[in-house]
């Protein structure tokens, strides 16, 4: 057996740090800084919850503050100074070497995941590449740049990426549920996001993480004749490569010694079961601005040009009806209308790569057009109802269709899937640190 250790399973137990005893958790967590890109309204409703209070908030940068409106580097120089004042202030504590046990309770759904430390030297987002580590959609070089810079400056990280595991019979994280734990926090999210409680397992209750991960590692190599993926990154993929980039501008200013533990090597994350029952696929759906008169038709003709052919018609309803064979329809909202782009003989597989396709052309011939990526049915409808806007309405994947997706045709298109709702994403609530440091005892 190849897989004896976890370091060859390309994980590692973290020393996790939490806020210390009598800090208001409510107000500390916060919901990745990928989410809410266009509504600004709800990051300041954010900031007026927190008020002056510890909280995760002062340790991120929003993603709707990267428009080109606001001082990044002033934001960012904020978010340094925070993480120093917060370690100097003993505003976090740290657990003992071992992993937390994550179930989060939302919209119906209760999902479980398991926090540990991940290798990026056994991550590579590079087209071609097949690493155990692997991301599921395409990685764009300008949302790395734009978080490498307080990566590489960072001195405490906090995750908001999920990992995927490809386990039909639950053998590796369910079972740990049963092992002796104890429980480090238990409290309602902010901003609609659910119930969230954490069990702290030590490492004398993994003895088992290693064997139950190198058994399914063993069981799916050589799937589909390739090389083994063992994890997927399903959510925060720009963050994990980001940390990657940070990790290999650091390597060559470290001695040999130094680089096979130094905490930036690594990176938090939960590592969820694709099969959890908590694990649904949405699809994120699409908001053109720009998308002036005679819109409809110009994206027609791109559409008829980049495939086989394609037509515009109007909707009473949703559904656009029985498709013919080989034939994608585009759903479209715009100015209170709804209509269908029936493309024939699509040369993408999915529809979202038809469509992302086509709305990237637009893109460049509309120097004042953007596109924004959006979570969930109803911020979509009342996005697309402002003037110049049109929001294209996607339909999932199959989620057990992921992995073997991945291994045969590579990463899928960009923003192809998301793992529930807005509200439904990772909360910033633990961290580790980046630079070796002494905490407190949690």
């Amino acid at each position: 057996m190849k897989y004896t250790t976890l370091a060859s399973l390309g994980v590692c137990l973290p020393r996790i740090l939490l806020p210390r005893r009598g800090i208001d958790l409510a107000k500390w967590a916060v919901v990745a800084c990928d989410q809410y890109t266009s509504e600004p309204e709800y990051w300041q409703e954010v900031d007026a919850l927190t008020g002056s209070a510890p909280s995760a908030l002062r340790l991120i940068l929003p993603e709707v503050y990267l428009d080109g409106k606001h001082d990044e580097a002033a934001l960012s120089a904020g978010v340094l100074q925070s993480m120093e004042d917060y370690q100097n202030n003993g505003v976090f504590a740290e657990l003992g070497e071992g992993a937390v046990l994550v179930t989060r309770s939302v919209n119906g759904k209760v999902r479980t995941g398991l926090l540990l430390a991940f290798d990026l030297e056994c991550y590579d987002y590079t087209p071609g590449s097949a690493p155990l580590i692997r991301p599921t959609e395409g990685t764009v070089t300008e949302r790395v740049m734009a978080r490498l810079a307080l990566r590489k400056a960072a001195t405490v990280e906090l995750p908001h990426i999920l990992m995927l595991l490809d386990d039909p019979e639950c053998t590796v994280i369910e079972p740990l549920r049963a092992q002796p734990s104890r429980r480090v926090y238990n409290f309602e999210l902010m901003q609609n996001g659910g119930h969230i409680a954490g069990d702290y397992l030590p490492a004398s209750s993994l003895a088992g993480l290693t064997e139950a991960l190198a058994a399914l590692a063993e069981k799916l190599d050589g799937r589909e004749g390739k090389p083994l993926m063992l994890y997927a990154v399903g959510d925060g993929n720009h963050s994990l490569a980001a940390a990657k980039a940070a990790w290999e501008a650091l390597k060559p200013t470290l001695p040999e010694a130094e680089r096979q533990t130094h905490p930036a090597r690594y990176a938090l994350c939960e590592l969820v079961n694709l099969h959890d029952p908590g694990i649904v696929f949405e699809p994120i759906h699409r908001v053109l601005f720009g998308a002036g008169e005679g819109f409809a038709e110009e994206l027609r003709a791109i559409l008829a040009e980049q495939n086989q052919g394609a037509e515009f018609r109007l909707l009473a309803e949703d559904s656009p009806g029985v498709l013919a064979p080989n034939c994608h329809a585009l759903l479209c909202l715009q100015n209170g209308r709804r209509g269908v782009f029936l493309v024939n003989g699509p040369r993408q597989n999915l529809p979202v790569g038809t469509l992302q396709k086509a709305l990237e052309a637009y893109l460049a011939r509309h120097e004042g057009a953007r596109l924004d990526y959006i979570h969930g049915t109803e911020a979509l409808t009342k996005l697309s109802a402002a003037p110049n806007a049109a929001g294209f309405l996607l339909p999932p994947m199959e989620k057990e269709d992921l992995f073997t997706t991945v291994l045969t045709d590579g990463v899928l298109p960009k923003k192809t899937f998301s793992m529930g709702e807005a509200n439904e994403k990772r909360y910033y609530l633990e961290a580790r640190a980046l630079r070796p440091r002494t905490f407190a005892s949690y």
